[in-house]
Parts: structure tokens; C-alpha cells; sequence
């Protein structure tokens, strides 16, 4: 059976037509034919969304508890078996008991069933863009779907608006109700939030046409460039020209909007000879992502071809590439990278940027650097060089010789070893000192330099030549060997470098203190100090150091790398070879990158700060423009008809109106009390006095405001004092109390149950548990009900401004302990308080101290 087609609709807020736009096309594909059914489509009360949907067949959903609404039948779908079904919201979260935990697993089923489906999201709900996305908005997306399932849909279609027009569908009351457009006018639906997540659904999407090309280029075969973006690859030798290369090529992406900036190295395939500098080359990274480009990174032995590979495959328009630094003798090697991608680029566009280091970098002849093989070793090696030969020659002329081809050989084997020894300069040593001693001692005429037979010659000469020649190879081989040793050795540190970065908390202070530790122990080094200064007229500072007498600038240290212009990372201790400096490099890069890691998060919790901050006053001005004043309207309402005089009122009536007035006032008391209590909380003033308490006497009070029939308590005078503020233990037991009261079924009770805990390891508590028999809450959700200013479900508004919880929980934790929610076994919600016993407490004997706010005889009424 073939898999279904998948269509979406990607909008970038809620109310851009996502849902209109489905509709519409389900009307169209059903004049054409199509099969096709509302599985699921939600108009959030929208007029003319819900008009648009009459006429198509609706498959009913199936039944869930009220508040959420029912759910797409999933059963019922398959069982009609449609060729197209239209599903909303793809990223919702389905009700307990469903048999996928998302919306978009049931469509995964329909499409593995072969019913093509037409769904709708949002870009705020794309998993990887949580982070953004709160970033922009200061909100959280709770519902997401995985990019992935967005990504493999056969067809995505954006759904745009102008952020002003989307404005004013959203005040004009055709997004949301009238009730909620000034709340959502001020905080999500800002025009610079709308902009922003703009901006991101289109990139988002352009990227995924981009996708498409790519893939549509290699399956057919194509190696042309396409220009449909301008791609502009810089191609970096990591020489000292590579910031002036990427400054021009990213002026060049800069003249055409969507412009792509790529930055490529050709390393050795071998990675062991390579050309350019790590520094330079970290360094050359870090502008490159900072001018809003990415770096890469790619194998191969023949840098043009390497870079021609590369800019072909990524669809590149144009290649920016530094005019030579070799000398005009040196092009007998060959054109260079420059003429060589030029002549192969076919149609991608070459730019030659002249620089201030062209023809300069190169100018002497290339001499190869001695491999250091150690004092001891290249001792070794000389006198072996010098020496052997000497003495094989003078242990030969001891037994008249065994024949010049023997000879020769037995002088070949001393090269060899002092080669191996001494490395390339004794090895030649050996060789022409070998050939000397081979002329004067065994060539005839022997005790001269002259060779009487030609072919002696020719064998002296074939023996210094291969000596050489062998002496070079296994100089080679040495050197190769030495720089795998060292590139193993800097692939380890490198790697325990990332992992000690990874290990540490992106805030953490001791992230940079462990890696100036791994510094100092990995170099070998006295003191290491990370310092900054704002500008160059100030001092340097020091951010982070370890050891002794750290240094205070950088000239007091014996090495500095310097981290852009106002950042230095400075050792104190031994002066480090330039192979030592390339490895400090990267280290000096990952402490300015773990440096603004640090500050960056620091940032970002201060906006987090002040999005609650705003979040928060937002909805205090909802609550003081609606909760408060449906009290007050009432109040004024029945002040207003006992003070009528046209008006005469029985005693019945009377005592209805002031019942009422007391009861408008009891709510304002209790919103005003909740809203201070919020207010102390996020300013961190409250101060609980700790004091041994028992809870058999402060439950009863916390139980005051509730009918007396509502509320069975298990709370035995036996249990073990706890350490709390009775008072505002008080407080928070009865908005707990009152929350569980108010959903709970009719007819049922609330059980206020407590028990002492004590665990094999740890300190002992007491649980205080409120047990309700409502809906109860899912898992997902439980956390949320803690937060300020939230109602769970579809709780009504006049029902509280959502506080009750958040300040039973900030007081409980105030005091040290806890408040979770879970589920009740056969259904409804549990609260569990746990408080900590009071010092020294096992079976409890005595009586607490009296109550704060009580009278010093009042005693506690059983419930």
C-alpha cells in the first residue's frame, strides 16, 4: 500500500489563515472529486472559519472529559477510509487515554494507511525553534512537533501575513474573543514579535525549498549552478590574507537580500602536513560566524580540486579567492590553486582579491625543517655518521676487504642506521663520508681518490646516491611519525578540552577555571590568567585565574595569545615553542567562547526576568480589570438598590443584599490578599518565622472558609512537629484546600490527610496530602498549574485570578518544604505538602506554641 501524501500549512502566528486556507482547499479538491473528510478542525470561534467548514463532511470526534473539547476519532477515520482528510493543529497534545500522545503520531498513521492529510502549524511549535521562539516572545511553546515530521511533509505551503494586518483581524475580534485582544495585543501580538517570527517561518521555509533543489539537483544529475541564491565561497589557506578575503566576500553576499557566506580550509587528507595556522585559522572562524556565515572544513590532497568539489555541491554563484604569494619563479611547480579553479570553474564566478601579502609570503626557497629528534639522539646520529664509516673502514683494511659490491653494502647499512639514529644530516654525512672511504681504501688504486675502472665509479657514485637517497626516506618516515605523535597528542588534549567545556554549566564560574587549569597543567606553565579590558585606554582585569602570582597584564607573563582586540590569555612560566602556540590557540578561543557563553546566559535570564516581569503585569491588569471589579460591580449593585428610596425591602431581601455585599467583599479581601502574597514572593520579602508547630492545630483554621459538610480531616495529635510559620502554613493549607473544595464533584468530600515519613537516609518529614475527586490534571500540565496568574482548563474567570496555588507553593517552599501535585488513585487530583519534623522530633507529647494571629485562650474547634 503506498504511503499518504502530507500537505501543511506553516503559518507564523495563530490567525494567519492557516486553517481558512485548508478549508478552502478541501472545497476546492472536492469539486475535483476528491474523497475527502473533516477529521479534525478547530475554529476557535471564528465566524468565517466555521462557515467555511459547513458542507464538508465532519467525521465526529470522539468523546473526552469537558474540558478538552473531544479528539480527532482516529478509529473512525480509518474505518471510512477517505483519499483525503483534512486535521488541525498538528503539533496538539491529545487527551489521557488516546492512543497516540500527539496529533501528529494519528497522522502518521493515516498517511502509513495510504489517506493523504492536510494539516496546519505553526512556526513557534517546530521543536528545534523552542528556544527562539522564547526568545522572541518571552513565552515558552508547550505544544511542539518534531522538525522532522514537518520536514518529510510532500508539500508545505506558507501561510503569510503582514504583522499590521494581522493586528488589526486581531482587534477587530476576528482571532480572538474581545475579552482576550488587549492582553494579546500587548504581549504576544507585539508588531516586533509578529515581525520576528516572520522572518523566521520564511527562512524556515526557504531553507526547506532549498532542501528540495538539492535534492531535486542530484537526483537528476545536474552540475551546473543554478543561481536561485546568491552563495558566495571564500576559500581560506589559513594565511594572514583570510580576514581580508572574508570581509570582501561577505560585502559581496551583503548586495542581494538571502546572500550565503561559506568559508572553506583544505586540509591534508593525511592530517598531518598542512598548510596555515590553527590560530589563524580559529581566528578566521570566528569572524566568519560573526558576519552571520559558516565555516567548514574538507579533506583532500589537491586544494582546487577540493574547492571546486565543494562550491559545485553546495550550489555556490561565486568564489572569492586571494591572489598568490609565490615568487614568479616558483609557478615550475605548476599554475597554483588560483589559475587552476579559475580555468575549472565553469559557470561560478572567480574574484582575485589582492592583499598586502601577495608574492610576499613566499619569496625564499622552500628548505625543508630539520625534524628535532631530541639532544640525545642526534648526538647518536652524528657520531654514528661520522664515526662508522671511520671504523668499518679501518676493521675492513684489517682483513683486506671482501669485495667492493660487499663493501659497499656494509657501508650502505651504517647510512641506513645513522638515518635512523641521527636522522637526515648524519645520514648524508654518512654517505659522503662512506664514499670517501670507499675511493681511498678499496677502489683501486687504493690510498688515492682516483678510480682506474669505470664501473667503480659508477658504483661509487650509485652508492652515494642511494645513500642519500635511503637517508631521506627514513628521515621522512621519521618526520611523519613525529608529527602523527603530535597531532594524537593535540587530537587528546583537544578532545578533553571540549569535554571539560561540555561537563560544566554554561554559567558555571568554574568552567574557566578548570580549563586555565588544564592550561597551566597541559603547558606546563606556573600561573595562567584570562584578562579583559573594556577598550585600550583602560587597565587589564582579570576574569579568571589559577596558580601563583598570577600575571596582571600580558607583558608580565612569558606567553600571550591575544583574543581579539580587549581579551588576552597570558602564561607565566616557560616560554612555549610555536608548536605549543598553535595547540594555545584553541584553548585561548574556547575560554573567550565559555567566557561568552557565561555572559550570554546571564543576559538571557535577565530577559527571561523581565519577560515574567511583564508576563506578569499583564496579567495583573487583566486581573484588576476583570476579577476585581465583578466583586465591586456587585457590592455597588446592592448598595445601590438598599439606598433606592422608591424602593421598600423585606427583611428576607435586606439580609439577601448585605449576604451579598459581605460575600463580594470576602472575594476582594481574598484576590487583594492573594495578589500581595504574589507581590512579597517576587520580591523575595517574605520572611517565615520558623517555629515547632503542629499541624492538628493549624488545620482547622486553614479550613475556615470552607462549608464544614466539604472537608473530612485526618490529621492525629500523635503526629510528630514540624518547623514552620504557622501563619503562613495557614495560608497556603487553605488555598490548597479551597482550590480542591471548588472542583471537586458534587456530592463528595475533600479528605485532608497527614503522615510522617521517616526515610532510611535523609531527613524526616511530614505529608500533608488534600485529596479531591475532580477531573485531575495531566502530567504535562501539573507544573503549570503552579505558575502565577494560570487556571487550569476551563475554569471560569470569576472563579480567581490563578494565584492561589503559586502563593501556596511559594510559602510552603519559603519554608523549606515542598508542594507537588499527582494523581488520586480511581481519579482527581492529590497536593502533598511535605515539611520537615522539627529538631530532635520522634512521637509527639507536647502541645506547639499558640497560633500568631490567635488570642492566647483561643483553642482549635474540631472540624
Amino acid at each position: 500500500m503506498a504511503r499518504g501524501r502530507l500537505r501543511i500549512h506553516l503559518g507564523a502566528a495563530p490567525g494567519v489563515g492557516k486553517t481558512y486556507a485548508m478549508l478552502a482547499e478541501a472545497h476546492r479538491r472536492r469539486l475535483r472529486g476528491t474523497d475527502l473528510v473533516v477529521a479534525y478542525v478547530e475554529d476557535h470561534g471564528r465566524a468565517a472559519t466555521a462557515a467555511l467548514a459547513e458542507g464538508l463532511e465532519t467525521v465526529p470526534r470522539r468523546e473526552t472529559a469537558p474540558r478538552y473539547g473531544g479528539e480527532l476519532d482516529l478509529d473512525a477515520v480509518l474505518a471510512r477510509r477517505p483519499q483525503l482528510a483534512l486535521v488541525d493543529e498538528l503539533a496538539h497534545t491529545n487527551a489521557p487515554g488516546s492512543r497516540n500522545a500527539k496529533r501528529w503520531q494519528d497522522v502518521e498513521a493515516l498517511l502509513d494507511a495510504g489517506i493523504d492529510v492536510i494539516s496546519t502549524v505553526n512556526i513557534q511549535h517546530l521543536e528545534s525553534l523552542g528556544d527562539v521562539v522564547e526568545g522572541i516572545t518571552g513565552v515558552r511553546p508547550r505544544e511542539t512537533v518534531p522538525d522532522e515530521v514537518v520536514r518529510r511533509a510532500d508539500q508545505i505551503e506558507l501561510a503569510d501575513m503582514d504583522p499590521e494586518a494581522l493586528r488589526r483581524r486581531l482587534a477587530h475580534g476576528n482571532v480572538y474573543p474581545p475579552e482576550r485582544v488587549d492582553a494579546a495585543l500587548a504581549h504576544y501580538f507585539r508588531p516586533g514579535n509578529l515581525t520576528a517570527l516572520r522572518e523566521l517561518a520564511l527562512l524556515w521555509t526557504a531553507d526547506r525549498v532549498d532542501e528540495y533543489l538539492q535534492r531535486y539537483r542530484a537526483e537528476q544529475g545536474i552540475e551546473g549552478t543554478w543561481q536561485a541564491r546568491e552563495r558566495i565561497v571564500v576559500g581560506l589557506t589559513g594565511g594572514p590574507e583570510g580576514a581580508t578575503l572574508i570581509r570582501r566576500a561577505a560585502r559581496i553576499a551583503a548586495r542581494g537580500s538571502g546572500g550565503e557566506l561559506l568559508a572553506v580550509h583544505i586540509a591534508r587528507a593525511d592530517g598531518l602536513a598542512g598548510s596555515g595556522s590553527s590560530q589563524v585559522l580559529i581566528e578566521q572562524r570566528t569572524l566568519v560566524e560573526s558576519l552571520g556565515g559558516s565555516f567548514h572544513t574538507v579533506l583532500g590532497d589537491d586544494p582546487a580540486q577540493g574547492l571546486l568539489d565543494f562550491a559545485r555541491g553546495v550550489n555556490a554563484t561565486q568564489i572569492v579567492l586571494g591572489s598568490s604569494r609565490r615568487r614568479p619563479w616558483q609557478y615550475v611547480y605548476g599554475p597554483g590553486v588560483g589559475a587552476t579553479v579559475t580555468r575549472g570553474s565553469g559557470d561560478i564566478d572567480v574574484h582575485m582579491v589582492t592583499h598586502e601579502h601577495a608574492a610576499a609570503g613566499r619569496g625564499r626557497i622552500p628548505i625543508r625543517r630539520i625534524t628535532d629528534l631530541g639532544r640525545t639522539r642526534t648526538v647518536a646520529g652524528w657520531l654514528i655518521g661520522l664515526g662508522g664509516p671511520l671504523l668499518l673502514a679501518l676493521v675492513l683494511t684489517r682483513t683486506h676487504g671482501l669485495g667492493l659490491s660487499t663493501d659497499m653494502l656494509l657501508f650502505l647499512s651504517v647510512t641506513v642506521c645513522a638515518a635512523l639514529v641521527g636522522g637526515l644530516l648524519p645520514a648524508i654525512a654518512a654517505a659522503l663520508v662512506g664514499s670517501s672511504a670507499l675511493n681511498y681504501y678499496f677502489a683501486p688504486p687504493v690510498h688515492t681518490f682516483t678510480i682506474a675502472a669505470p664501473e667503480n665509479i659508477l658504483a661509487v657514485a650509485i652508492f652515494t646516491a642511494v645513500g642519500i637517497a635511503v637517508a631521506t626516506v627514513v628521515d621522512v618516515a621519521a618526520r611523519r611519525s613525529q608529527q602523527a605523535a603530535r597531532s594524537q597528542a593535540e587530537a587528546r588534549t583537544l578532545s578533553a578540552l571540549a569535554g571539560t567545556v561540555l561537563r560544566g554549566a554554561p554559567t558555571g564560574e568554574g568552567v574557566l577555571t578548570a580549563l586555565l587549569d588544564q592550561v597551566r597543567e597541559v603547558f606546563q606553565q606556573d600561573a595562567v590568567a584570562l584578562l579583559e579590558r573594556p577598550d585600550d585606554r583602560t587597565a587589564w582585569r582579570g576574569t579568571a585565574t589559577v596558580g601563583e602570582r598570577p600575571p596582571a597584564a600580558p607583558e608580565d607573563g612569558d606567553v600571550d595569545v591575544q583574543v581579539g582586540d580587549h581579551l588576552a590569555l597570558v602564561l607565566r612560566g616557560r616560554v612555549l615553542p610555536a608548536e605549543d602556540r598553535r595547540l594555545l590557540g584553541a584553548f585561548a578561543a574556547q575560554a573567550a567562547v565559555v567566557l561568552e557563553r557565561r555572559r550570554l546566559a546571564g543576559e538571557a535570564a535577565a530577559a527571561r526576568r523581565e519577560a515574567e516581569g511583564n508576563r506578569i503585569r499583564t496579567a495583573l491588569l487583566a486581573a484588576v480589570s476583570h476579577d476585581l471589579r465583578t466583586p465591586l460591580a456587585g457590592i455597588k449593585a446592592a448598595v445601590t438598590s438598599l439606598r433606592a428610596e422608591d424602593v421598600e425591602w423585606d427583611e428576607a431581601d435586606e439580609a439577601e443584599l448585605l449576604a451579598g455585599i459581605e460575600d463580594g467583599a470576602d472575594r476582594l479581601d481574598h484576590l487583594i490578599n492573594n495578589l500581595l502574597d504574589m507581590s512579597r514572593l517576587q520580591t523575595g520579602t517574605v520572611t517565615p518565622l520558623l517555629r515547632d508547630t503542629d499541624l492538628d492545630e493549624v488545620v482547622p483554621y486553614a479550613l475556615g472558609g470552607v462549608p464544614l459538610d466539604a472537608v473530612t480531616v485526618d490529621v492525629a495529635e500523635s503526629l510528630p512537629m514540624v518547623r514552620a510559620d504557622a501563619g503562613l502554613l495557614e495560608r497556603s493549607l487553605a488555598n490548597l484546600v479551597e482550590n480542591a473544595v471548588k472542583y471537586r464533584p458534587a456530592g463528595t468530600q475533600v479528605l485532608v490527610k497527614a503522615d510522617a515519613v521517616r526515610p532510611a537516609r535523609g531527613p524526616g518529614r511530614v505529608e500533608l496530602r488534600i485529596v479531591d475527586r475532580g477531573p485531575g490534571v495531566p502530567e504535562h500540565a501539573r507544573e503549570r498549574i503552579f505558575a502565577p496568574f494560570q487556571r487550569y482548563g476551563d475554569a471560569p474567570r470569576g472563579a480567581g485570578v490563578g494565584l492561589g496555588l503559586a502563593v501556596a507553593r511559594g510559602f510552603v517552599e519559603a519554608m523549606g518544604g515542598t508542594v507537588t501535585a499527582e494523581d488520586t488513585p480511581g481519579g482527581g487530583l492529590t497536593m502533598v505538602v511535605a515539611l520537615p519534623l522539627a529538631d530532635g522530633q520522634g512521637d509527639h507529647h507536647g502541645r506547639p506554641a499558640p497560633h500568631p494571629t490567635d488570642p492566647p485562650d483561643r483553642k482549635a474547634e474540631p472540624v
